[in-house]
């Protein structure tokens, strides 16, 4: 999951990184941060919750769920849901806020993952494919897990967004990467994405099989306006994330995928 913000040129960049996106490093910080502020609990996961509709007895994957906020909502609103992240320190508080016997693995995004072919109805992949230069394992072994008919609802930095981060301005065309440094609590952490145009997004899932459902760029919950007078009016008013619901195409009466 991934702390959303304008990222001003001021932020300091250094070509001399030993580790980056550790989240076990900020875990405490990260969670706390982003558990009541406007851009995620506000905008991003008020957003899943929609796209994902009635889930009720639905078995869903939470595909990077951190410290489980996301899991916690759609569990609560019936959905049967497993959790990975590959931050074992994330998954620590996860367990903290779902229960001993919330079904939480580490697992990274990048390997194939522990669950049979067609497990889940569902996967959510909130803020996490950014961190991938490589999208098609993962969308594969997504694919994989999901049944027939079943779908990834994902959110991702917004193409246009990205490529205002740095400058000069990189090719819009191009799959490359940017880094940055958070601050929680006073300590500097070195982060790194992907920025990629929205063709080759929308090319990846494709390729892993799936067949697009919605683009969404939704607005803030309404009840934030109160909460954040100035953060509001911006985030309803510019681009920040953007959403995909894709599916796996049904089998048909033939036994073929329709």
């Amino acid at each position: 999951m991934e702390r959303a913000s304008d990222v001003p040129e001021s932020l300091a960049r250094s070509a001399d990184r030993r580790q980056v996106n550790d989240y076990d490093a900020f875990a405490e910080g990260y969670s706390a941060e982003t558990e009541n502020n406007l851009v995620n609990a506000y905008y991003e996961r008020p957003a899943m919750v929609a796209l994902a509709g009635d889930v009720t007895g639905r078995r869903i994957l939470d595909a990077g769920c951190g410290s489980g906020p996301l899991s916690a909502a759609l569990r609560d609103r019936g959905a049967v849901v497993t959790g990975i992240d590959a931050s074992a320190g994330m998954l620590a508080l996860a367990r903290r806020r779902l229960g001993d016997d919330a079904a939480l693995h580490v697992a990274d995004l990048r390997d194939p993952l522990p669950f049979d072919d067609g497990t889940f109805d569902d996967v959510v992949a909130s803020l996490v494919l950014h961190y991938l230069e490589d999208w098609g394992p993962t969308l594969a072994e997504l694919r994989r897990v999901l049944r027939p008919g079943g779908r990834l609802i994902a959110s991702v930095d917004h193409p246009f967004v990205a490529y205002t981060i740095r400058e000069p301005r990189p090719d819009y065309f191009a799959t490359t990467s940017y880094t940055f440094d958070w601050t929680f609590d006073g300590r500097s952490v070195p982060m790194r994405f992907w920025r990629r145009p929205l063709h080759a997004m929308t090319d990846a899932f494709a390729t892993a099989g799936f067949r697009l459902s919605a683009i969404s760029e939704p607005q803030p919950d309404p009840a934030a306006r109160e909460l954040f007078p100035d953060g509001f009016h911006d985030l309803s008013t510019r681009t920040s994330f953007l959403f995909f619901v894709v599916e796996v195409p049904p089998v048909s009466d033939r036994g073929e995928m329709a």
